[in-house]
C-alpha cells in the first residue's frame, strides 16, 4: 500500500492487506475531540476513500476509551461566536458554520467508499455516538459504556446522532430515552437495541482484533460489489422501496460490467 497520510490526532496502520486501521490518538485526554481531531477525521476519510488498495476500515480509540466526546476545555468560551461585543445574529452564524463543518467531518465516514467498522471500548460519549452511527458496522468490548451526552451540556446533539440513531436501532422510544436523559448504558443494552452487532469479551485489543478479522473478510470480496452494496443500502435507507429498486437497477447495470473471478470462473461484478 502507498504511504499513508499522517495526522496529529490519528494514527493510521495496515494490520492486514486491504484493511486500514484508523485510531483516535489523544489517549491522555481520553480521545476527547478537539478542533484538530475533527479536521483530521474529515480529511482522513475523504482522502483514504480514494485509495483503491483500501477495502475496509477499522476505527478505534487508543488508551482507555473510544472517546469522551467533545473536548469542552478547548471549545470553552469560543464556539465560533466571535467573542465579546459581537451581535447575536453574527454569533449564531458563527456557531452554525462550526457545526456545519463538524457535520461534514462526521458525514465523511458515511460517505467513504469502503465499509467502516467501529471498534468501541470504554467510554463512547457525545460526539462518539455521532461518529459510530456514521459507521457501517459497530462492535464493542464488554467494558464499553455509551451516552448521548449533549443535554448535559445544554445542547441538542447536532452532529448526526439525532438523525442517524433512530435509523440505526429502529426503536423510537429507546432513542428518546437515551437522548433525553443522557444516561449511560452498557454494552449489553447497546446490543439488545441494535446499536452494536457484536459484543467482544475483553477490552481494546480483543475488540480491535475482532473488527480487523471481520474487515479482512470484507476485503476478500469484490470491491465493486462491496462499495455498491454500501452505496445502495445508504440510498435505500433514505428513500422509498420503489426508488431504491430503481436505483440499484441502474447501479448494477453500470457496475456489473466489471469482471471478477469467483470459484475459478469469471463473472460480472
Amino acid at each position: 500500500m502507498s504511504t499513508l497520510p499522517k495526522y496529529k490526532t490519528l494514527v493510521l496502520s495496515v494490520p492486514v492487506e486491504g484493511v486500514l486501521h484508523v485510531e483516535f490518538n489523544r489517549p491522555k485526554k481520553l480521545n476527547a475531540m478537539n478542533p484538530q481531531m475533527w479536521k483530521d477525521l474529515g480529511d482522513c476519510f475523504t482522502t483514504v476513500s480514494t485509495n483503491s488498495n483500501i477495502r475496509a476500515i477499522v476505527l478505534s480509540g487508543a488508551g482507555k476509551g473510544f472517546t469522551a466526546g467533545l473536548d469542552l476545555m478547548e471549545y470553552a468560551g469560543d464556539f465560533g461566536n466571535g467573542g465579546e461585543g459581537v451581535d447575536a445574529a453574527r454569533r449564531a452564524f458563527g456557531f452554525l458554520e462550526v457545526v456545519k463543518a463538524m457535520q461534514g467531518q462526521v458525514s465523511a465516514i458515511e460517505a467513504c467508499r469502503v465499509p467502516v467498522i467501529a471498534a468501541v471500548h470504554g467510554p463512547c460519549y457525545g460526539a462518539g455516538i455521532d461518529v459510530i452511527t456514521a459507521a457501517d458496522v459497530r462492535f464493542c468490548s464488554a467494558d464499553a459504556v455509551f451516552s448521548v451526552k449533549e443535554v448535559d451540556i445544554a445542547l441538542a446533539a447536532d452532529v448526526g446522532t439525532l438523525q442517524r440513531l433512530p435509523k440505526v436501532v429502529g426503536n423510537q422510544s429507546w432513542v428518546h430515552d437515551v437522548c433525553l436523559s443522557a444516561r449511560p448504558f452498557a454494552a449489553a443494552e447497546a446490543k439488545e437495541f441494535g446499536l452494536v452487532s457484536r459484543v467482544v469479551e475483553g477490552s481494546r485489543e480483543q475488540v480491535v482484533a475482532a473488527a480487523v478479522k471481520y474487515a479482512q473478510l470484507i476485503a476478500s470480496k469484490s470491491p465493486v460489489a462491496v462499495s455498491g452494496t454500501k452505496n445502495v443500502l445508504k440510498y435505500s435507507r433514505d428513500h422509498s422501496v420503489e426508488d431504491g429498486l430503481k436505483y440499484v437497477g441502474v447501479w448494477n447495470a453500470a457496475m456489473a460490467q466489471t469482471e471478477v473471478r469467483v470459484g475459478g470462473l469469471w463473472l460480472a461484478g
